[in-house]
C-alpha cells in the first residue's frame, strides 16, 4: 500500500550486509590501473588503503575525470595523488540507520566500512536500501 511504513529488514548492522562494492586500491597504485578496474567492475569509486589496510582516502570516477580534464596523464599519477584524502568511514557494527544518516548529511554515494580497525569494503545506497526493505544480500 502506498505510503505504508516499511520496517527495517533482517539486517540490523552493516556487517550483516553483503556489499556490492568491495573495490579497494593501494595508495601507490597507478591511476590508469584504478581507472581500468573501476570500468571493468562498473563501480563509481573505491576506498584507498595504506600498507596497514587503513583508510587514507576514496577515489571516484569524478576524481579520475578531473585528472583527465586537467590534461594530466593517469599513468603518471598514483591513487594517493588523485584521491580525496581520508574522508568518512563507519564501523561494521553500526546500524543501517546510522549509515543512511551519515550518507545523507554528507551527500555520499559510497561509505567506507571498517572491520576491526581496517577498511574492508564500501557500502552503497543500493546496499542500504536493499537491506532496509529486506531485499538486500545478507551474510
Amino acid at each position: 500500500m502506498p505510503g505504508e511504513a516499511v520496517s527495517v529488514g533482517m539486517a540490523k548492522a552493516l556487517g550483516q550486509i553483503v556489499p556490492t562494492n568491495i573495490v579497494k586500491f593501494r595508495e601507490d597504485q597507478n591511476g590508469m590501473e584504478v581507472t581500468k578496474e573501476l570500468l571493468s567492475t562498473k563501480m563509481l569509486g573505491g576506498v584507498v588503503a595504506n600498507e596497514n589496510n587503513q583508510l587514507v582516502g576514496f577515489i571516484s570516477e569524478f576524481d579520475l575525470l578531473g585528472v583527465l580534464e586537467a590534461g594530466k596523464d593517469l599513468k603518471q599519477m598514483t591513487a594517493g595523488e588523485i584521491m580525496v584524502k581520508k574522508g568518512i568511514s563507519i564501523p561494521d557494527s553500526a546500524s543501517i540507520q546510522e549509515a543512511v544518516k551519515i550518507m545523507r548529511n554528507n551527500h555520499l554515494l559510497n561509505l567506507p566500512v571498517e572491520h576491526n580497525g581496517e577498511v574492508a569494503y564500501t557500502i552503497t545506497r543500493h546496499d542500504l536500501l536493499g537491506a532496509w526493505v529486506g531485499g538486500g544480500g545478507m551474510k
